[in-house]
């Protein structure tokens, strides 16, 4: 987190508690395309740090560095430059609600990837927005099949409130490892815990594995 970052709101504090006292584990198996310990919603809830960062497309600046031959910055024209994609998927919040047949379009992160080019040191990925919040994920979940930067839900521009005007989608994990706002993408050697996972939560975040909290 930055020093600009407003203190923490009544729902971080909740699931910091979450974390220490393990709510919502429930040691089963999940049930079709359900994980376990969650519900399934229709509408699609907001949660964030208490902040929404009002980024204007033309404003918009997304920073690729650390392990790559190819660093730079992604302006709005040369991410729409981009190929595009275009997934359905569903999402798993750590919260333990899920909601199914959510349609991204946006450029995958093999696409990214790509233009970056990694170097083979590259392991991880450390992940910043314009909130000030960070996470991390292994480079193969960032490279997996359904993962982009998405900038269009369910056929209209991605607004504000959900992350807009770009955030990532990363669906086989827990939503968290998906930030909002995305600012910085920077590939490292070494894995470099963010905010909630210094708060408790799982490295990882696998639903099907319930991997929601460090000691899971």
């Amino acid at each position: 987190m930055t020093d600009d970052t407003p203190p923490p709101s009544k729902l971080t504090r909740s699931k910091q508690g979450w974390a220490a006292e393990g709510r919502f584990l429930t040691g089963t198996t999940g049930r079709g395309r359900l994980p376990p310990g969650q519900h399934l919603v229709r509408n699609w809830p907001v949660l964030d740090l208490g902040r929404q960062p009002d980024i204007a497309p033309d404003r918009w600046r997304l920073l690729i560095g650390g392990l790559v031959e190819r660093p730079g910055v992604w302006d709005m024209p040369v991410y729409r430059a981009q190929p595009r994609t275009r997934i359905l998927s569903d999402i798993h919040c750590v919260t333990s609600w899920s909601r199914y047949d959510n349609r991204w379009d946006g450029v995958a992160t093999r696409d990214l990837i790509a233009a970056a080019a990694p170097t083979t040191a590259a392991r991880f990925v450390a992940l910043e927005s314009y909130d000030g919040y960070t996470t991390n994920l292994p480079l193969a979940d960032f490279a997996a099949d359904q993962a982009l930067l998405a900038d269009r839900w369910d056929g209209a521009p991605l607004t504000r409130d959900h992350g807009g005007p770009v955030r990532l989608v990363v669906p086989h994990l827990y939503f968290w490892k998906s930030p909002k706002w995305l600012k910085r993408i920077d590939f490292l050697a070494e894995d470099r815990p963010g905010f909630w996972e210094v708060n408790g939560y799982h490295a990882r975040g696998d639903p099907w594995r319930e991997q929601r909290y460090t000691a899971d």
